[in-house]
């Protein structure tokens, strides 16, 4: 009974890690192109150089779900991601993003995200090799807040994005974390423990 709880638990831990990924706000990868229209013809020329092959990069149910966060992001439905959008994104999930911040994420950009684009620029940050770890880091922070996060907040985005969660599954879930009398959760301690069950899944994946 010990060893099929522990891979209950371990199971838990290896969706909220992933939902998370997934309903961090994917602005955190993409830019906004309101300031980027007069972008050049070259960068241009490089989406649609590579916006023929990047879909094959991921799984149809993949593809839906960035689609579906594309959506939630361009709230003025112009087909693409601006600087207002981005700022948005981050209001809607109670976190005040500054000018420099939203600046340097649409520096990452090279030109106009459109759907197509931000396949791309998730495409490109896979293809180099990013650590799972880091990835997971990142997601957390984008809910964090002095070193918290608020648990409401996130369970709305795990119930809300990607694969959603059922409110049990987050009630699991939650039974495995540390949350306070303010409903927050340590940002660090989470993130060691959604990262120190992936070690372990990787060690038993090694002896099998």
């Amino acid at each position: 009974m010990g060893t099929i709880k522990a891979d209950k638990e371990k199971k838990k831990k290896k969706k909220v890690k992933e939902e998370a990924t997934e309903a961090a706000p994917a602005a955190a990868e993409a830019a906004p192109a309101e300031e980027k229209r007069q972008s050049s013809r070259g960068s241009r020329k490089a989406v649609k150089r590579t916006g023929s092959n990047v879909f094959s990069m991921f799984s149809q149910t993949q593809v839906a779900e960035f689609k579906e966060a594309f959506q939630l992001m361009d709230n003025d439905k112009d087909g693409v991601i601006g600087k207002n959008d981005l700022r948005a994104t981050f209001d809607s999930l109670g976190r005040l993003a500054s000018d420099k911040e939203l600046d340097d994420l649409v520096n990452e950009a090279p030109g106009p995200i459109n759907f197509t684009q931000l396949l791309t620029l998730f495409a490109n940050r896979m293809s180099g090799g990013s650590d799972d770890d880091d990835v997971v880091i990142n997601a957390f922070k984008s809910f964090d807040e002095d070193g918290k996060i608020d648990s409401e907040k996130l369970r709305h985005a795990l119930m809300t994005w990607g694969d959603k969660f059922t409110a049990d599954e987050v009630d699991d879930a939650y039974d495995q974390m540390v949350i306070d009398d303010k409903g927050a959760i340590d940002t660090a301690k989470l993130i060691a423990m959604l990262t120190a069950s992936a070690e372990d899944e990787e060690g038993e994946g090694a002896e099998a």
